[in-house]
């Protein structure tokens, strides 16, 4: 059984259906029951066309589940002559279906978990299992996205900045449970970039490919974490490198500059640097001002101010640092890493003591306690 090959299927295949008159909900209930039964017949008795199989089956399915409800007799007059089973029309169903998963009517949360079922494929297990939390509430929070876009139509372009949104979000969850997200969010985001062309496609693309080849020098054993500066750069996949370089290159010459290109292009300057000390900090101050002009957004002024201090030195970094809300996450560990490399190891203490306080995870948590450790231990020294 080629578990791989009906993730694939799955969102082409709920495309196909919906466009014959399926409402989504329906349309998804019947491909999970054609699944079910492919994992059933398949190892057997394996299909030569497993869409045509899948698609056949699946339609099915949704006009034995509208004949036996009473509510959808009209409907079953509609469809009562089945179209020859094939594969149909698919790259603009399995676009739409991104379009339809991020819909501005869901909450992010239920957006990724709606994409993650539907485009990814995945099942509401691995779902719940990635994201921590009892198979029931993942079930019911999929349910719930489900009824809300039953009623909408393939009949206007989707949000693509909503698709791009719930497609980095899921990438930033990384890894959990026997599902992972990283990867999961690049195989999406290639086939949303093999049916789209749009240089913001891309340029996310790019980013991911290029901080997921820096994935297997970010923690140590125990899951311990390894700043950008320390990580052993032998250990990055250099075709992960080369691939998101490539991509972000033709992005960037379309022209038409977007937030994710720009967040691209600072880590292609981070990958192309052989070690950290060579790091061209100056562009990527220049490349964050870009992304602060994209999206004024108050993340990009904290990063650009860390960068600032890295290229100018720390007080430099500590001024632009002074214009932004204390509040922001992050804020205290890049104020306390700028105070010790500008030689005040008590006042990095202290905020790195704090910073751990309000990590926003565990490895990052106890990454900064053990700085303020570290620093505490060299006063005492």
């Amino acid at each position: 059984m080629d578990e791989a090959l009906l993730r694939t299927l799955t969102p082409t295949v709920i495309g196909i259906l919906v466009r014959r008159g399926a409402d989504f909900a329906a349309a998804e209930d019947a491909v999970q029951d054609a699944l079910v039964e492919a994992v059933r017949v398949w190892p057997e008795d394996p299909p030569r066309n497993p869409k045509a199989w899948l698609v056949t089956v699946a339609w099915r399915k949704f006009l034995d589940a509208a004949r036996a409800d009473a509510s959808r007799r009209r409907r079953e007059l509609r469809v009562e002559d089945e179209p020859a089973p094939g594969p149909g029309a698919t790259a603009d169903d399995t676009l739409q279906l991104y379009f339809l998963c991020a819909h501005p009517s869901l909450a992010p949360a239920s957006a990724v978990a709606l994409t993650l079922r539907a485009v990814g494929g995945l099942t509401t297990r691995q779902i719940a299992q990635a994201y921590l939390v009892p198979e029931a509430t993942m079930a019911q929070r999929i349910s719930r996205a489900k009824r809300t876009v039953s009623g909408v139509r393939f009949s206007r372009p989707g949000d693509l900045a909503t698709v791009l949104r719930v497609l980095y979000l899921v990438f930033n969850e990384g890894y959990s449970g026997d599902v992972d997200l990283a990867a999961e969010a690049i195989r999406l985001t290639r086939r949303l970039a093999a049916g789209i062309q749009h240089e913001e496609v891309a340029g996310l693309l790019a980013l991911m490919l290029l901080h997921h080849a820096r994935r297997p020098a970010r923690t140590r054993s125990g899951g311990r974490l390894v700043p950008l500066a320390e990580q052993d750069r032998g250990l990055w996949d250099t075709r992960l490198i080369a691939e998101g370089v490539e991509v972000l290159q033709a992005a960037l010459a379309r022209g038409r500059l977007g937030e994710y290109q720009a967040q691209a292009a600072v880590a292609a300057l981070h990958a192309d640097a052989r070690t950290a000390a060579e790091t061209d900090w100056s562009q990527i101050v220049e490349w964050y001002d870009e992304l602060v002009r994209l999206t004024d957004s108050p993340v990009a002024l904290l990063n650009r101010a860390v960068a600032l201090g890295e290229a100018e030195g720390p007080r430099s970094g500590l001024a632009a640092l002074a214009d932004l809300d204390p509040a922001l996450p992050r804020y205290t560990a890049a104020a306390a890493y700028l105070h010790e490399r500008d030689g005040d190891p008590v006042a990095a203490a202290q905020l790195y003591a704090e910073a751990a306080r309000s990590a926003l995870s565990v490895p990052e948590r106890e990454h900064l306690a053990r700085q303020a450790a570290r620093l505490n231990a060299g006063l005492r020294g």
